[in-house]
């Protein structure tokens, strides 16, 4: 059965009209009222323009305040948004284009010629139909026939996976999903009339999309950051009575460097942190700055968080991603407690399946993410089943190596991933990024490591380089170690 709910932007339009929905650090400020009127606004001229209901209209911007404005437009009109990563090639954005069959692009400031030369890639989108958002024609509007109302198996969103192997695929996202996300959050970590949530994530990845869902859902405010900075976020949590952030592991590592010997205010209430496995070090430097970390566990297909820490077990569990939200369920394949296997899930929040492919019609999804489940059924997230290091019959975990690795002194940061052998199959290799002055000799790591691996997990060879790749979202991509390395030298 397709159940609605009104329009969530109405909603909080009749709820909150003045209530601030959207600021940013310069001092701009949006109320939900201006939100609301500005997305009907546009979204009449969208109409206008030739844009339907059913229509994938692709959008290529960084977080700006156009982002928020020009999704609330497509829930207006019945389109779907397929949310483009801005850091791709114009060669990479050219296959998602026609892969969701999209049939508008949109792009925001500085990304019109990468969108134009995208366009020209796929070969599937008219000239007429790429548009910069600043360009949209405006129109006076026509109190066209708006969304009044919800339907919560619709998609709204596609976003794309990584793409680690093969091409990359169209998770899609109901409304539905976003809903039960945001209301699962909101049963774990409490919502109140005075929060206000700092969001940094890249919006069109689900991490930073999930916080305007929150935001409209909620009636809450959010604090829109354009890009990462340490010292503009430090200050804005300090200045600004910011109550949440959602961050991954070196957002974190930043934001504690540049805190010094400061605190936050006890005004803040909740550092979430997603992206994978976190080292035990950083949470104990995060313990001890008494910043309220709560670790979570999520995916794209998950539409963000679905198992997270509860506060009250946040520092007796220390390094878990605590259990699954009210709505949903997260097992793990394996003989029993403590035991790694594959973490599968299951609720509301978690995607039907992805564009263009057969629909996960299974009862559990599985996330290909390793895991176990302790005594009292915490969940301890341990690796990507992809980047298990199988070396001698024995599986290394390159999370568990890196968490070794980031104590020895004068390591920033560490990955790791695995390298041929002819006797063992695979070896691990270490990839270092030293602090500013420090010289690192890899015979100091490797003889630090005897003391906290077992032998064969040891890397046997050890890289320096100026900086680790990573995606958008600032998680490690290990596959591209190598790649990185040939590049610096």
């Amino acid at each position: 059965m397709n159940e609605t709910i009104p329009h969530w932007l109405e909603k909080q339009n009749e709820l909150n009209p003045e209530h601030v929905a959207i600021e940013q650090p310069d001092g701009f400020s949006m109320s939900f009222s201006k939100l609301r009127n500005e997305s009907r606004n546009l979204a009449e001229n969208l109409i206008t323009l030739g844009v339907k209901e059913g229509d994938h209209v692709a959008l290529l911007m960084h977080n700006q305040i156009e982002f928020p404005v020009f999704i609330h437009s497509l829930s207006y009109i019945g389109a779907t948004a397929v949310l483009l990563n801005t850091r791709l090639t114009a060669a990479e954005i050219a296959f998602p284009l026609s892969d969701a069959d999209v049939s508008w692009f949109f792009a925001g400031e500085g990304l019109l010629e990468k969108a134009e030369q995208a366009r020209q890639a796929s070969q599937v989108i008219p000239e007429g139909r790429l548009l910069k958002v600043d360009d949209i024609p405006i129109r006076k509007a026509e109190t066209l026939d708006l969304k009044k109302e919800i339907h919560l198996d619709q998609v709204f969103t596609m976003m794309y996976t990584s793409g680690t192997t093969g091409n990359p695929k169209a998770v899609m996202h109901t409304y539905g999903n976003h809903w039960f996300s945001a209301v699962a959050s909101a049963l774990n970590l409490g919502v109140q009339p005075e929060d206000k949530w700092l969001l940094c994530l890249p919006m069109f990845h689900v991490g930073g999309f999930s916080v305007l869902m929150k935001s409209v859902i909620y009636g809450i405010t959010v604090s829109l950051i354009e890009r990462f900075d340490a010292p503009v976020i430090n200050r804005e949590i300090r200045n600004n009575r910011i109550t949440h952030i959602s961050v991954v592991t070196l957002m974190l590592q930043r934001l504690l460097e540049d805190l010094k010997d400061d605190f936050y205010p006890n005004t803040f209430r909740c550092m979430l942190l997603g992206g994978g496995p976190v080292p035990e070090t950083l949470l104990r430097k995060a313990e001890l700055k008494s910043v309220p970390v709560f670790q979570t566990y999520g995916m794209t297909e998950t539409s963000s968080q679905i198992a997270t820490l509860n506060p009250s077990a946040a520092m007796k569990k220390l390094g878990s991603a605590g259990k699954a939200l009210t709505p949903a369920e997260v097992i793990v394949e394996a003989d029993g407690p403590n035991e790694v296997g594959e973490i599968l899930v299951k609720g509301p929040m978690v995607s039907k399946g992805y564009y263009n492919h057969t629909p996960l019609n299974k009862e559990y999804l599985r996330t290909g993410d390793l895991g176990y489940k302790d005594d009292e059924g915490f969940l301890y997230v341990v690796d990507r089943v992809k980047d298990v290091i199988i070396s001698g019959g024995e599986n290394i975990y390159p999370a568990e190596l890196e968490s070794v690795l980031s104590d020895f002194p004068g390591v920033k940061e560490a990955g790791v991933t695995g390298i041929s052998d002819e006797t063992w199959g695979e070896v691990p290799a270490a990839f270092l990024v030293p602090e500013e002055g420090v010289t690192i000799h890899s015979e100091d790591v490797a003889e630090f490591c005897e003391e906290r691996l077992a032998k064969y997990k040891i890397p046997k060879a050890f890289f320096i380089l100026a900086q680790l790749p990573r995606n958008a979202s600032n998680k490690l991509l290990r596959r591209e170690l190598f790649s990185a390395l040939e590049k610096e030298n």
